[in-house]
């Protein structure tokens, strides 16, 4: 996005379901050359924006679709049923801190989204879910932020 200012392009790539700041920070600190403090809290502002988004409107909006549509009141019946049976006597064991956990180690499929789905799956009250996952971004950010430091970051080839 060279068109935008450094500042928005990590933003938005911080809100992306795959990337989110596992993405937005080497980016910004190895193709931009950002500052780290400023890379960190762009990345867990723009990571949070769409968490917010999921946590408040995935309730209200999979409602309408199970009323409204035979497939997905299947869908949801059995995407409950089937994960809170997996998952749920680890899940309730460690609370807070499974999500929080999950959200902050920075690997595939983790993160602040799939964090906003597990929190709707297991009926965690979205004001809380979101202290938890909040908390969780914070620790992933450092832990990318350190690590893209130290070990070093991806370069990423412009071409123009």
């Amino acid at each position: 996005m060279e068109f935008l200012p450094h500042w928005i392009s990590t933003f938005f790539t911080a809100m992306t379901p795959i990337g989110e700041l596992r993405a937005s920070i080497p980016i910004a600190l190895g193709s931009y050359g950002m500052g780290v403090i400023e890379t960190y809290i762009i990345s867990v502002i723009g990571n949070l924006v769409p968490v917010i988004a999921i946590l408040w409107l995935l309730e209200p909006i999979s409602r309408f679709l199970i009323k409204r549509f035979n497939w997905a009141n299947r869908f949801f019946t059995w995407l409950f049923d089937r994960t809170r049976k997996r998952h749920s006597v680890k899940f309730e064991k460690y609370q807070s801190f499974a999500l929080i956990s999950f959200v902050g180690i920075p690997l595939p499929v983790t993160g602040g989204w799939t964090g906003a789905l597990i929190a709707y799956v297991f009926g965690i009250p979205p004001k809380r879910a979101l202290w938890q996952i909040t908390i969780g971004v914070l620790i992933a950010g450092i832990i990318v932020t350190v690590i893209s430091k130290t070990v070093g970051y991806v370069k990423f080839i412009t071409v123009g």
